[in-house]
């Protein structure tokens, strides 16, 4: 249950990305600077957590082993990950990602035959009642955006859906819990550094520097979702990791993005309030979550399998 807390709490954080992105590319900014800031912004603050833990030295001889496998997993888990959602905000608002992002609930399901186990068949069905909910919420709003706008600012999230679970389980599966969610956070964002330099590059080329509210507002984004929301999702899968059920549900936790972005956009953008079939949408999505939370507290007869590889 603590697991699921988390998650959730992980969530109402993670919302703040897609809201903050959104604001930024209405106000004129680069994703560009919105993808690549967020990642920078992050270095210095984990670096002064996991150094007052004393855990830069272990950290560093983690990555020092495999290099390869933190550079190719933490490119796929938040460059693949992060870039398409920033991209994204550009054709759709943040209600419209929040929902498509939910995706990642069936993905993660998905995934675990990568990893030798089998799929959570009956958390696979929450999941798609959760997705039915998030389907409802978007129904009316997406009617009002053109064929181009819907693929440019959809695509990229599904991507994103799978590139974020299938590379924090390889790295929880190539760290074997030897490091905890910070340092795996600061490892990965380390090891994605040079993609982040070369799209901040990219920015200053074509875009000229970042203007200081689009400077805040990625700062706002490392803290609430770069730290905040990732270390305590991570956190959350670290406790999940080794049954697959239970860590689809921590995935599934999620889709309260969707509730929190929609209540967010009110607050901070004045987005009108949802419709009926939005109503309805958020309690599927919030009995989905209930109905995983039930799954994953009843009693199996089956052992755990070992997430190490």
């Amino acid at each position: 249950m603590r697991a699921i807390i988390l998650g959730v709490v992980a969530s109402l954080f993670f919302a703040f990305t897609f809201v903050l992105n959104r604001a930024m590319e209405l106000s004129g900014g680069s994703w560009l600077y919105s993808a690549s800031l967020r990642y920078l912004f992050m270095i210095p603050f984990l670096l002064l957590i996991v150094g007052i833990r004393g855990r830069l030295r272990p950290l560093w001889e983690e990555m020092k082993a495999r290099p390869w496998q933190w550079l190719v997993w933490s490119f796929v888990g938040f460059v693949l990950f992060y870039a398409p959602l920033c991209f994204a905000a550009m054709y759709s608002p943040g209600w419209l990602i929040a929902g498509t992002w939910q995706v990642t609930i069936i993905a993660g399901s998905l995934l675990v035959p990568l990893f030798g186990q089998k799929i959570p068949y009956k958390g696979l069905l929450m999941s798609l009642l959760i997705l039915v909910g998030v389907a409802l919420m978007q129904l009316h709003e997406a009617r009002a955006l053109g064929g181009r706008e819907v693929w440019l600012g959809i695509v990229p999230i599904v991507v994103a859906a799978f590139a974020y679970p299938l590379g924090n389980r390889k790295m929880m599966a190539i760290t074997g819990g030897r490091i905890d969610a910070y340092e795996r956070v600061l490892g990965m964002t380390l090891a994605s550094l040079p993609f982040w330099l070369l799209l901040g590059g990219w920015g200053l080329a074509t875009e000229g520097p970042p203007s200081g509210s689009q400077m805040l507002q990625s700062l706002l984004v490392a803290l609430t979702s770069g730290i905040v929301a990732t270390v305590l999702f991570f956190q959350a899968t670290d406790m999940a990791k080794g049954n697959a059920q239970r860590l689809a549900v921590v995935e599934a936790t999620q889709a309260g993005e969707v509730v929190f972005a929609v209540l967010l956009e009110i607050l901070i953008l004045s987005a009108p309030l949802p419709g009926i079939w939005s109503a309805v949408g958020m309690v599927l999505v919030i009995v989905g979550m209930v109905l995983h939370s039930v799954l994953s507290a009843a009693p199996s007869s089956k052992k755990r399998t070992s997430a190490s590889s």
